[in-house]
């Protein structure tokens, strides 16, 4: 059992850490243009909504909740000693939690059921989504059953995780802990482990820029419902025949054929 707590609590949180220092900036310098989330948004648009949106979201609020507890925790446990403030961040947690749970199992559904969405996934797109899922589920299963996260949380794996950080590794206290929160402890570091061969990494590029800059209008010359439809056959040109929207909008229905003729060259590609 040392040997094992050792290896999950020790070895594999340093091997992870640095793994994911080293990978992110070789990805990061040979294969910039991979370094995205490789968006299927105009792969599949609506179910992608409902799944990004609860995850992000969510994901973001928990993120910053169990960040809080590992830079604050003498504030956290002051902040929780009144039973009512206590009260609200357990019930606020696992309602995100929840938010998570549902946002991407929508996303994984998604992922392997659109035809479309088949063809540009890979085997790392499914194991990172299934840990995730697994992460959030153990980590609802610790809610349930070893209550008050908040209160523990500071007093106990704070300390661990400040050892690590000071390279004096204590596992003392976490090694005694239930084997689900030890579980979730483990694939949290094997999900950072795994970060720099995932789309995870666009984490570490938010376009942050994007708030201050201005908006952009765009205008789709093909219908979006049957360029998105599985069923539709790929094709250089546009799915369907006739005048693109653009010109319909722009000019009467008569004198967009004629610009059609006279620009049946240029505008070959959107028969």
């Amino acid at each position: 059992m040392d040997l094992l707590n050792n290896f999950t609590l020790i070895g594999l949180p340093y091997a992870a850490l640095v793994l994911f220092v080293v990978g992110s900036i070789y990805r990061y310098q040979a294969t910039k243009y991979t370094y995205s989330s490789l968006s299927s948004q105009f792969l599949e648009g609506k179910q992608l909504f409902w799944g990004s949106m609860p995850f992000h979201w969510g994901l973001l609020v928990l993120f910053l909740g169990h960040l809080i507890a590992f830079l604050m925790p003498e504030s956290l446990l002051a902040f929780n000693s009144h039973p009512v403030r206590l009260l609200i961040i357990e019930i606020s947690a696992f309602m995100f939690a929840l938010i998570v749970l549902v946002g991407i199992l929508t996303l994984f559904i998604r992922r392997i059921t659109n035809p479309r969405l088949q063809v540009v996934t890979n085997r790392m797109d499914l194991i990172v989504e299934i840990l995730l899922i697994l992460e959030v589920i153990i980590g609802i299963v610790v809610a349930l059953n070893f209550r008050w996260g908040s209160a523990w949380f500071p007093a106990v794996i704070t300390p661990y995780l400040n050892s690590l950080m000071i390279l004096q590794p204590d596992i003392s206290a976490v090694a005694s802990l239930p084997s689900a929160i030890k579980l979730h402890i483990v694939l949290a570091f094997t999900i950072i482990l795994l970060f720099p061969f995932t789309r995870l990494v666009h984490f570490l590029v938010v376009p942050l820029h994007y708030i201050r800059r201005p908006y952009q209008r765009v205008i789709w010359s093909w219908d979006k419902k049957q360029v998105r439809n599985p069923d539709t056959a790929w094709s250089i040109t546009r799915p369907y025949e006739g005048v693109p929207n653009f010109l319909q909008k722009l000019v009467p229905s008569e004198l967009a054929e004629k610009y059609m003729q006279k620009l049946k060259g240029p505008f070959r590609y959107f028969k």
